[in-house]
């Protein structure tokens, strides 16, 4: 059931987080892992490639489209993501309400802690979600109270520094336990199929610049071709190929942008043989050529990231 933010909860995280921008849309807070999220413009359908986080919003939203499948994530509904996965996303913001919200990395290490401190025990969620890399799930007073805290102890840096990452563990907690909750479980288990996606995720992540084949793919996590194929698509809802080409994409159009290099030079290194072919699936794929592309993202806003993907251009560490 979904549960709007209090009022007085809401203003104030809303308060709390202006402090922080800076005119990108994502920026560092005080605790490790978390950044805030604030942007005052609605910003069109775009191609995203975002990161493994948890994305809790306070006001404003965003849709996300991936495949046939939509999702929205807002003032009710907070946002999964458990695997590096290329969508297109719109922002719904404006000057008198902007975007505001956090980013979470997803800090495996914790998840299995846990994991193991909940072992044996029953967890407070009904049926399981199907475990593709991205969901959407309603929010928790948990969650909401949480998050509150999260933003006072940013406010001092011995509070950030101490309470920041246990109260970044509490909301982790309560993402496990709730609706989406399978999602981070299959992230932690070795031996699912979702681990043996995410370790030839893992594999394009490092080797995008190489030829790379879903036979290669399948082999490299012992799946067959067409296990492998109905697998990765059932997680990151597009076929091995296609994320491959999407990755590549994304990654050009960051060296071209944070490097000052050509088309042609971004597209050799990531893998290219053809700079004809790179500009012609380049200008399918985001609407523009790369020139274009890069002189958009510019004037959209220098050195802009988005912690939750690369929506303007620049891959957020981590």
């Amino acid at each position: 059931m979904s549960l709007p933010l209090n009022d007085s909860v809401r203003q104030r995280i809303i308060d709390r987080a202006t402090i922080y921008s800076t005119g990108s849309f994502s920026t560092p807070s005080p605790v490790e892992g978390v950044n805030v999220l604030y942007w005052e413009s609605a910003h069109s359908r775009t191609p995203v490639l975002y990161e493994p986080a948890i994305i809790i919003v306070a006001q404003g939203a965003k849709i996300g489209f991936v495949g046939e499948k939509s999702f929205r994530y807002d003032a009710e509904n907070y946002l999964l993501l458990t695997v590096p996965l290329p969508f297109e996303c719109q922002t719904i913001a404006s000057k008198e309400k902007p975007f505001v919200g956090v980013s979470i990395d997803i800090d495996t290490a914790m998840l299995q802690e846990l994991l193991i401190d909940l072992e044996g025990e029953p967890l407070d969620r009904g049926e399981s979600l199907e475990c593709i890399g991205v969901n959407s799930a309603a929010f928790t007073e948990e969650v909401l109270c949480a998050l509150e805290r999260l933003f006072d102890a940013m406010h001092r840096p011995r509070d950030a520094k101490v309470l920041g990452r246990l109260i970044v563990k509490e909301i982790l907690y309560h993402v496990l336990c709730g609706e989406s909750g399978a999602a981070l479980q299959a992230l932690a288990h070795r031996h699912t199929h979702f681990a043996q996606v995410k370790k030839a995720l893992q594999h394009i992540e490092s080797n995008y610049a190489n030829p790379l084949s879903v036979e290669q793919l399948a082999k490299l996590v012992n799946m067959s071709v067409s296990a492998f194929h109905h697998n990765f698509k059932a997680i990151t809802n597009t076929s091995p190929l296609q994320y491959v080409k999407s990755y590549k994409l994304h990654k050009a159009r960051l060296i071209m942008l944070n490097e000052g290099v050509k088309a042609g030079v971004a597209a050799t290194r990531v893998g290219y043989e053809s700079p004809s072919q790179f500009s012609r699936e380049f200008k399918r794929y985001f609407g523009a050529t790369p020139l274009d592309e890069v002189a958009r993202l510019r004037a959209f806003s220098p050195g802009n990231r988005d912690r939750g993907g690369m929506e303007a251009g620049r891959r957020p560490a981590g």
